[in-house]
């Protein structure tokens, strides 16, 4: 169902990609979105229980897209390193293939929340407290993961 990487001496093993999911702050969720236009978001998330999770808001482009079409895949590339003496960035990317949907259990919404907190905010910042104002204001996206492929990326 999934296409075999073309150039497979460049593939990253899961381990890798799993560990990419977990570090890095940022992707893009690219979804199907008004008029069969693709429709790419960057987003903060997390990589936990096997699956990638977002906050957004109750309502938007993201949402009816999802909505009209759960299929999406979810980019992240880590930070890269140029070495001494060469113009190009040799960097790591993982692209995540799988089905969106918007969680709708409270306490499914807590958990998601309490993860994202963690990884973005300092451990002093009052996270129960910046929930339960929000928690109400917010939706969670679960992404399920189907397909999972890295790629190292060293130009010369």
């Amino acid at each position: 169902m999934f296409r075999e990487m073309h150039r497979h001496a460049q593939q990253l093993d899961q381990k890798t990609c799993t560990s990419i999911l977990e570090t890095e702050p940022r992707g893009v969720l690219s979804v199907l979105g008004d008029d069969g236009y693709p429709y790419g978001v960057p987003l903060d998330f997390v990589y936990a229980d096997g699956a990638l999770w977002f906050h957004c808001a109750q309502s938007g482009h993201k949402l009816d897209a999802i909505t009209a079409c759960d299929k999406a895949s979810f980019c992240v590339m880590d930070q890269g390193v140029r070495h001494e003496g060469e113009w190009w960035l040799c960097f790591n990317s993982v692209i995540a293939f799988g089905r969106v949907h918007r969680i709708n259990d409270e306490e499914a919404i807590r958990k998601a929340l309490l993860q994202l907190a963690e990884k973005y905010f300092p451990s002093d910042y009052d996270t129960e407290a910046d929930i339960a104002r929000s928690i109400s204001h917010v939706a969670i996206l679960r992404f399920d993961i189907e397909h999972l492929t890295g790629k190292a990326v060293r130009e010369k």
